[in-house]
Protein backbone atom coordinates (compact mmCIF):
# COMPACT_ATOMS: atom_id res chain seq x y z
CA UNK A 1 0.00 0.00 0.00
CA UNK A 2 1.59 3.43 -1.18
CA UNK A 3 1.32 6.38 1.61
CA UNK A 4 -1.60 7.85 -0.59
CA UNK A 5 -3.94 4.97 -0.56
CA UNK A 6 -3.02 4.91 3.05
CA UNK A 7 -4.21 8.64 3.41
CA UNK A 8 -7.19 8.26 1.58
CA UNK A 9 -8.52 5.07 3.92
CA UNK A 10 -8.07 7.05 6.65
CA UNK A 11 -9.90 10.00 4.87
CA UNK A 12 -12.96 7.64 4.43
CA UNK A 13 -12.54 5.81 7.49
CA UNK A 14 -13.29 9.50 8.63
CA UNK A 15 -16.10 10.33 6.94
CA UNK A 16 -17.90 7.05 7.37
CA UNK A 17 -18.39 7.91 11.48
CA UNK A 18 -17.28 5.47 14.28
CA UNK A 19 -16.39 2.01 13.33
CA UNK A 20 -18.84 -0.55 14.83
CA UNK A 21 -17.34 -3.92 16.03
CA UNK A 22 -19.67 -6.97 15.41
CA UNK A 23 -19.89 -10.41 17.21
CA UNK A 24 -21.51 -13.06 15.43
CA UNK A 25 -23.07 -14.43 18.17
CA UNK A 26 -24.57 -11.29 19.27
CA UNK A 27 -27.45 -9.27 17.63
CA UNK A 28 -26.38 -5.51 16.85
CA UNK A 29 -27.96 -2.99 19.29
CA UNK A 30 -28.59 0.58 17.74
CA UNK A 31 -27.45 1.92 21.27
CA UNK A 32 -23.73 1.11 20.17
CA UNK A 33 -21.91 -0.86 23.41
CA UNK A 34 -24.92 -2.45 24.53
CA UNK A 35 -25.19 -0.47 27.60
CA UNK A 36 -26.38 3.43 28.02
CA UNK A 37 -23.59 5.67 28.85
CA UNK A 38 -22.90 5.17 32.62
CA UNK A 39 -25.47 1.96 33.09
CA UNK A 40 -22.19 -0.40 32.78
CA UNK A 41 -23.21 -2.59 35.76
CA UNK A 42 -21.19 -5.27 37.99
CA UNK A 43 -22.50 -7.19 40.65
CA UNK A 44 -20.92 -6.69 44.43
CA UNK A 45 -22.26 -10.19 45.56
CA UNK A 46 -20.78 -11.80 42.18
CA UNK A 47 -17.61 -10.49 42.98
CA UNK A 48 -17.80 -11.15 47.06
CA UNK A 49 -18.87 -14.23 46.26
CA UNK A 50 -15.85 -15.70 43.86
CA UNK A 51 -13.46 -14.14 46.55
CA UNK A 52 -15.05 -16.09 48.91
CA UNK A 53 -14.90 -19.36 47.02
CA UNK A 54 -11.16 -18.82 46.58
CA UNK A 55 -10.38 -18.08 50.20
CA UNK A 56 -12.71 -21.17 50.80
CA UNK A 57 -10.23 -23.55 49.14
CA UNK A 58 -7.45 -22.45 52.23
CA UNK A 59 -9.44 -24.69 54.48
CA UNK A 60 -9.07 -27.67 51.90
CA UNK A 61 -5.72 -26.97 51.52
CA UNK A 62 -5.17 -26.50 55.03
CA UNK A 63 -6.80 -30.04 55.77
CA UNK A 64 -4.37 -32.09 52.87
CA UNK A 65 -1.76 -30.26 54.90
CA UNK A 66 -2.92 -32.10 57.82
CA UNK A 67 -2.92 -35.61 55.82
CA UNK A 68 0.04 -34.92 54.58
CA UNK A 69 1.87 -34.11 58.12
CA UNK A 70 -0.24 -37.17 59.37
CA UNK A 71 1.31 -39.53 56.61
CA UNK A 72 4.93 -38.06 57.58
CA UNK A 73 4.42 -38.71 60.99
CA UNK A 74 6.81 -41.75 62.23
CA UNK A 75 8.90 -41.42 59.51
CA UNK A 76 11.81 -41.04 62.31
CA UNK A 77 15.49 -40.68 61.54
CA UNK A 78 16.26 -40.80 57.52
CA UNK A 79 20.32 -40.62 58.15
CA UNK A 80 21.17 -43.66 56.02
CA UNK A 81 18.60 -44.94 53.96
CA UNK A 82 18.71 -42.44 50.80
CA UNK A 83 14.92 -43.44 50.07
CA UNK A 84 13.80 -42.05 53.31
CA UNK A 85 15.89 -39.57 52.72
CA UNK A 86 14.57 -38.42 49.41
CA UNK A 87 11.04 -38.89 50.60
CA UNK A 88 11.60 -36.31 53.49
CA UNK A 89 12.86 -34.01 50.82
CA UNK A 90 9.71 -34.30 48.62
CA UNK A 91 7.77 -33.82 51.70
CA UNK A 92 9.36 -30.74 52.51
CA UNK A 93 9.13 -29.38 49.04
CA UNK A 94 5.35 -30.34 48.99
CA UNK A 95 4.60 -28.59 51.59
CA UNK A 96 6.10 -25.26 51.31
CA UNK A 97 3.93 -25.42 48.31
CA UNK A 98 0.82 -26.30 49.53
CA UNK A 99 1.36 -23.43 52.09
CA UNK A 100 2.12 -21.25 49.47
CA UNK A 101 -1.00 -22.23 47.49
CA UNK A 102 -3.12 -21.55 50.19
CA UNK A 103 -1.66 -18.21 51.03
CA UNK A 104 -2.04 -17.66 47.41
CA UNK A 105 -6.04 -18.32 47.72
CA UNK A 106 -6.05 -16.58 50.59
CA UNK A 107 -4.33 -12.98 48.97
CA UNK A 108 -6.72 -13.30 45.79
CA UNK A 109 -9.71 -14.09 47.44
CA UNK A 110 -9.00 -11.26 49.14
CA UNK A 111 -8.60 -9.05 46.69
CA UNK A 112 -11.34 -10.20 44.76
CA UNK A 113 -13.72 -9.52 47.43
CA UNK A 114 -12.22 -6.14 48.27
CA UNK A 115 -13.06 -5.47 44.46
CA UNK A 116 -16.20 -6.68 44.77
CA UNK A 117 -16.60 -4.33 47.55
CA UNK A 118 -15.22 -1.43 46.61
CA UNK A 119 -15.18 -1.73 42.67
CA UNK A 120 -13.26 0.99 43.29
CA UNK A 121 -10.34 -0.56 42.32
CA UNK A 122 -8.99 0.51 38.68
CA UNK A 123 -7.68 -2.09 36.28
CA UNK A 124 -4.23 -0.85 36.86
CA UNK A 125 -4.55 -1.19 40.84
CA UNK A 126 -6.28 -5.17 40.23
CA UNK A 127 -3.34 -6.11 37.93
CA UNK A 128 -0.62 -4.15 40.11
CA UNK A 129 -1.86 -6.49 43.06
CA UNK A 130 -1.88 -9.40 40.85
CA UNK A 131 1.45 -9.09 39.63
CA UNK A 132 2.39 -8.63 43.82
CA UNK A 133 0.51 -11.59 44.62
CA UNK A 134 2.52 -13.08 41.80
CA UNK A 135 5.57 -12.34 42.97
CA UNK A 136 5.33 -13.06 46.56
CA UNK A 137 3.81 -17.11 45.97
CA UNK A 138 5.88 -17.90 42.76
CA UNK A 139 6.43 -21.50 42.08
CA UNK A 140 8.77 -23.67 43.80
CA UNK A 141 11.89 -25.05 41.91
CA UNK A 142 11.37 -28.55 40.18
CA UNK A 143 13.41 -31.04 42.16
CA UNK A 144 11.94 -34.02 40.34
CA UNK A 145 14.81 -36.43 38.23
CA UNK A 146 17.31 -34.08 39.84
CA UNK A 147 20.32 -35.98 40.31
CA UNK A 148 22.53 -33.13 42.65
CA UNK A 149 25.85 -34.27 41.12
CA UNK A 150 25.04 -38.06 42.03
Amino acid sequence: MTWDEWEQSKARTATSGSARMRLNHVPMDPGGGGTAAGDLKSDKKVWAKAGEAVKGLRDDIGKALGKLDDGQSGLGDTSGVRSAAAQQELYASWKKYLGDVKGRCGALGALLERSGHDLALSDAEVKAELDRISAKYHDTEAVGGDTKGR
